[in-house]
């Protein structure tokens, strides 16, 4: 039986947001010997790059059936290299073909085509991240379309119930104004890997519920790391994204500790203030020690996530396979709009 042309387009709300809907439910498939977290989108396919600087949304028709989807976005970030500081990066993510049209090459054509909006908008690298042991994925990125593996984080998942953490007295928490966050990053971050350009949209968001630091109790008087104040010896620092994304930075003997308090003090403040919060999602380098003070049920977490990036120049071809021989940085940006 002959198959008719695969049309590729973009996105349109009004004609395929209940067709993509289907499509996500029918491509719910996670590995069987662990416990699974799929992303219900509440009837918004496009909420997971709604608040990137740029993106975009194609979709793939087979004779008027919608068999594939994928989505990208774009934004200016730090990659670690020896002679540049900001990349132009575009992201690969949800990637979906319907089960009965697979092998087909319907999955590579809607890459391609992501990845010819990327060129347009010159961008210098594009990454997609999949879980290591996804075969089907790797295969596609790495071994068809020229994707080289790049980092590998950690996904930490907790639940979130109605067991209240305690804080410790000798433990000072406070929340930060935005203006203080952005300082801070751009001070401590700026040279992080996959650290976004434009961190203050970031802490601006309206899903972006605040950033707080934890320090030892009776170090510091006034404003956090103001007009030149000496920092704490241990100290940390968290954002919370309303998904409950987490990025985090921390410095000192005992950040471990505080990086825990604060991540206890997270979760009390879903149970309290979000009865519709049922886990806390962090992401952090793999080989980041803290990932060892996070808590986290390893049912729920993946240990192993893994990015892969293509340069989308020539001229950048060269810098792309350096980057990949230098050992992977302890810290690993991840951006919560994207997760």
């Amino acid at each position: 039986m002959g198959y008719g042309e695969v049309i590729t387009r973009s996105y349109d709300r009004q004609i395929d947001r209940a067709r993509v809907e289907d499509l996500e439910r029918r491509c719910e498939v996670g590995p069987a010997e662990r416990v699974f977290l799929f992303t219900d989108t509440l009837g918004d396919p496009i909420c997971r790059i709604r608040n990137s600087p740029m993106y975009k949304m194609l979709v793939a028709e087979l004779d008027r059936e919608l068999v594939g989807v994928i989505q990208g976005s774009i934004k200016q970030v730090t990659v670690q290299k020896p002679h540049e500081d900001l990349a132009k990066v575009g992201y690969v993510l949800g990637l979906r073909v319907a089960p009965l049209h697979r092998r087909k090459g319907i999955g590579s054509s809607l890459v391609c085509k992501l990845e010819e909006w990327f060129t347009a908008n010159d961008v210098d690298y594009a990454y997609m991240a999949t879980e290591k042991d996804n075969e089907a994925s790797v295969k596609l990125f790495v071994n068809k379309l020229g994707y080289v593996n790049f980092r590998t984080p950690a996904i930490l998942v907790h639940p979130v119930n109605n067991r209240m953490f305690h804080t410790p007295s000798n433990v000072q928490i406070r929340k930060l104004k935005i203006e203080e966050a952005e300082n801070l990053y751009y001070k401590f971050m700026a040279s992080t890997e996959f650290f976004p350009y434009d961190i203050g949209n970031i802490l601006r968001n309206k899903l972006s519920l605040g950033t707080w630091v934890a320090y030892p109790r009776g170090e510091i008087v006034g404003e956090f790391g103001s007009n030149g104040q000496i920092f704490p010896k241990s100290w940390a620092m968290v954002s919370v994204w309303n998904s409950g994304e987490l990025f985090k930075l921390r410095e000192g003997p005992l950040s471990g500790k505080m990086v825990r308090t604060l991540c206890q003090f997270v979760h009390n403040m879903a149970s309290t203030k979000s009865k519709d919060c049922k886990v806390i999602v962090t992401e952090v380098g793999g080989s980041d020690a803290l990932r060892l003070h996070i808590p986290h049920w390893k049912l729920l977490s993946c240990p192993e996530d893994l990015w892969c990036m293509k340069a989308l120049k020539n001229e950048k071809k060269k810098t792309l396979r350096e980057l990949t021989k230098i050992p992977p940085t302890i810290a690993l940006f991840v951006d919560p709009r994207e997760v």
